[in-house]
C-alpha cells in the first residue's frame, strides 16, 4: 500500500481527508507537527506528503525545505488559505510538487495526488534512462508562450536582442510571473542552447551549504563532507546558471560569487586550486537589488556586473489583456491531460476572471483553470466553480492600479504590514516571527531596520 503523509492540525480536517484518501486505497500516516511529521518520514517509506502550511511549530515550508534536501524523491503537495497565495506560489519553485487551496475539493486533492505519484515514478524510470533516450524529449521551449500584450511583445522583442549575447542579465518581477521562463527562453535563444541550463533558487540554500551548493568542496572541508561535491557553476559550464531570488544571497557568498563574474574562475570550499568556468550568468528576483545596494545590504559592484542587461516581467494586472489567452491555453492543456471537454468561459466568469487582481499571477491562473476544468467536465466554466475569493473579489480601482504600477512601493508596504501582524500576533518574538515569514533573524532585522520598525 503506498504510504501518504498528512501533516494538518486541524483535526477534523485531518480526519476528513485520511478517511478519504484511505477509502481510494492509500495508507495515511497522519501528525499535527512539523516534528513529528518529520519523525513519520525517518521510520517509514513515504510516497509522498501533503502538508497545511500554518502548523503549530513552523510552516510548510520547513517540512519542504527538509525534504527537498533529506528526501528529494518524494513529492510534496502544499495545503494553503487563499490569503497564502503568494506563499503557495513561491513553494513550487522551491520544488513542490503542486499546491491546494482550502476548502479542498475531493476530486482536486484525489486528481493532484495521483499526479504526484504518478510523476515520481516517472522520474525514477528517467533517471535510468541513457542519454541518447533523453535526448528525445520533447523541447521545454513547446511550453513557453508570449502572450498578445505590448508588453509581453516587448519581452519577446529584448530576449530576441540580448539572447545571442553573453551579457548577463537580472530579470525582475513578482512571484508566478514566469521569470524562470523568461531565463530558459533565453537560454534556449542563446548560442549556448546546447548546454546545460541550471536553475537555483537561492532563497532556499541555507547560509552554511551555499557556498557549496553554488562551487562544490572538497572531502573533508566541515563537518559532514564525506566526499568531493561539484557545484552548480561547474554543473553548468558551457550553458547558463540562473540565480533566482539572488537578494537572499550572505554577504560573503556576494564575495564570491563577484569574483567568480571577474575572473570567470571558482575555489571549491576547502581546495587550493582555481577551476575554470564558461557559464553565462541569469539573475531573477522580486526584491529591489539597485536599493538594497544602496542601504548596504547587496553588494553594488556585484550588482553592477549583474546588471548588464535587465528584463522586467509584467504581472498579469498589468496586462489583463494576455488573460483570455493564458486562461484558454491553460483550459486547453487541463482538457488533454484530465480527459475533460470543457468549451470555454461563461460572459459572467470571464467578467470574474477579469475584476480579479491575480496576487500568485500566471501560477494562480493555471491553478484556477485545472481546478474549474476538473469540476465542470464539459460546456462552460460557470461562477459556481470558480473558488468564493474571486467572486468577493472587488474590482481594482484607478487609484488601486496607479499604485500597483509602482511594484516597489506596493511589495513593501504589504511586506512591512505582514510583518507588523506577525509581529503583534507572536507577542513580539522575533524568532518564531522570522519562522512564520520563512526567513532568517538576519533578514527579519535588516527588514525591521529598513521599515523604521526597531
Amino acid at each position: 500500500m503506498t504510504k501518504i503523509l498528512l501533516i494538518e492540525d486541524d483535526l477534523t480536517y485531518s480526519k476528513i481527508i485520511k478517511n478519504f484518501l484511505e477509502k481510494n486505497g492509500y495508507e495515511v500516516l497522519s501528525s499535527t507537527k512539523v516534528k513529528d511529521g518529520l519523525s513519520h518520514m525517518e521510520k517509514h517509506k513515504i510516497a509522498l506528503t501533503i502538508t497545511d502550511y500554518r502548523l503549530p511549530d513552523g510552516t510548510g515550508m520547513d517540512v519542504l525545505d527538509k525534504i527537498i534536501h533529506e528526501y528529494p524523491e518524494t513529492p510534496v503537495i502544499l495545503i494553503t488559505n487563499y490569503s497564502d497565495i503568494r506563499t503557495a506560489v513561491k513553494s513550487m519553485k522551491m520544488g513542490a510538487f503542486e499546491y491546494i487551496t482550502k476548502p479542498i475539493n475531493p476530486d482536486e486533492l484525489l486528481l493532484t495526488v495521483k499526479q504526484a505519484l504518478k510523476k515520481n515514478t516517472t522520474d525514477k524510470t528517467a533517471f535510468k534512462k541513457t542519454e541518447k533516450e533523453k535526448s528525445k524529449r520533447p523541447s521545454p521551449e513547446l511550453d513557453y508562450q508570449i502572450g498578445q500584450s505590448k508588453e509581453a511583445l516587448q519581452i519577446e522583442n529584448h530576449i530576441e536582442l540580448v539572447a545571442p549575447t553573453d551579457l548577463s542579465i537580472i530579470v525582475l518581477g513578482e512571484s508566478g510571473t514566469g521569470k524562470e521562463y523568461i531565463s530558459k527562453r533565453i537560454h534556449q535563444k542563446s548560442k549556448r542552447a546546447n548546454g546545460p541550463f541550471v536553475a537555483v533558487d537561492c532563497g532556499a540554500l541555507s547560509k552554511e551549504l551555499a557556498g557549496s551548493e553554488l562551487f562544490g568542496h572538497v572531502k573533508g572541508a566541515f563537518t559532514g563532507a564525506i566526499d568531493h561535491k561539484t557545484g552548480h557553476f561547474e554543473n553548468a559550464t558551457g550553458g547558463t546558471i540562473l540565480l533566482d531570488e539572488i537578494g537572499n544571497l550572505s554577504y560573503d557568498i556576494q564575495i564570491k560569487l563577484l569574483r567568480a563574474i571577474q575572473e570567470r574562475r571558482i575555489r571549491k570550499i576547502g581546495g587550493n586550486m582555481d577551476i575554470p568556468i564558461d557559464v553565462r550568468i541569469i539573475a531573477a528576483t522580486n526584491d529591489d537589488l539597485q536599493e538594497l545596494a544602496r542601504s548596504g545590504h547587496f553588494r553594488e559592484d556585484l550588482f553592477h556586473r549583474l546588471n548588464e542587461f535587465s528584463l522586467k516581467a509584467q504581472p498579469l494586472r498589468e496586462r489583463k489583456e494576455d488573460l483570455p489567452f493564458f486562461a484558454r491555453l491553460f483550459l486547453e492543456k487541463s482538457n488533454a491531460s484530465l480527459d475533460k471537454n470543457v468549451a470555454g468561459f461563461s460572459p459572467e466568469t470571464e467578467k470574474i476572471m477579469l475584476d480579479y487582481h491575480w496576487p500568485g499571477n500566471l501560477r494562480e491562473l493555471k491553478n484556477i483553470v485545472r481546478r474549474a476544468v476538473l469540476l465542470t467536465g464539459e460546456g462552460l466554466v460557470q461562477p459556481e466553480v470558480i473558488p468564493t475569493e474571486l467572486l468577493d473579489s472587488e474590482p481594482l480601482q484607478p487609484a488601486d492600479i496607479h499604485s500597483a504600477k509602482d511594484l516597489k512601493s506596493s511589495f513593501e508596504e504589504q511586506e512591512k504590514l505582514l510583518i507588523i501582524k506577525t509581529l503583534e500576533e507572536l507577542k513580539f518574538n522575533k524568532s518564531k516571527t522570522a519562522k512564520v515569514l520563512n526567513m532568517d533573524r538576519k533578514t527579519l532585522y535588516n527588514k525591521l531596520e529598513k521599515y523604521g520598525l526597531d
